[in-house]
């Protein structure tokens, strides 16, 4: 057991048994540390706001009143010395894609076993991202496959892909041995089709439909 760890946690769930459960996993591996239960977004957002160091937030999203995922991600990006890790008991595998591009948050089923809770705690107070095997597979399906391939081009796909993997209009056209000019019209044309207005957006929608890598952004 480790009492010599520069991080706080907060839990965010509704369900006490739950709350019990990771309480005794945590203090398990790091004895009495600062833990904070929260039971609304709120109540959450006050914590956050108090934390001055490294915190870890352990969220049941599905019982948590978000208006979207979106808002959890912007509350995210509002607080960039937090790790995010959801623990749910079902998500649905769009959530699961979009959560896929952002770097800050980790995903655990509730049925996961007592070695992968273990795992993504220690990874995530490290500064990590845990993503549990069973999400894993299922990003790498990538079985949502959207309408993408019938309004792009095979051109327009490839060129989707290294937007999504964060690369300049010059850095794909010294990549595919093509002019500026001639990727930023394609990158134009994709946004058109797609209904998108940044590279962020784009990555999301590619994530969303499973024909970008996924690995690349969440290892």
């Amino acid at each position: 057991m480790s009492t010599d760890i520069a991080t706080d946690f907060i839990i965010a769930d509704n369900q006490s048994i739950t709350r019990t459960g990771i309480r005794v996993f945590i203090e398990n591996l790091y004895g009495q540390c600062p833990i904070i239960n929260v039971e609304d977004k709120k109540q959450l957002i006050s914590a956050l706001e108090k934390q001055s160091r490294h915190t870890v937030v352990i969220i049941d999203y599905t019982l948590f009143d978000f208006e979207s995922i979106d808002r959890m991600i912007l509350i995210g990006k509002r607080f960039p010395n937090v790790s995010w890790l959801m623990f749910s008991a079902e998500l649905q595998e769009p959530l699961l894609r979009l959560v896929g591009y952002e770097q800050n948050i980790g995903i655990l089923f509730k049925e996961s076993n007592a070695e992968e809770i273990t795992a993504a705690l220690r990874i995530t107070v490290a500064g990590g991202r845990f993503i549990c095997h069973q999400v894993s597979e299922l990003l790498l399906t990538h079985s949502t496959k959207d309408d993408t391939t019938s309004r792009l081009t095979p051109t327009e796909i490839e060129i989707l892909k290294l937007i999504a993997k964060g690369k300049s209009a010059k850095e794909i056209a010294a990549e595919r041995i093509s002019s500026v000019h001639t990727i930023i019209t394609h990158k134009k044309n994709i946004f058109r089709k797609i209904g998108v207005n940044t590279a962020y957006e784009a990555t999301r929608y590619a994530v969303r439909a499973g024909i970008a890598d996924t690995v690349d952004y969440y290892i």
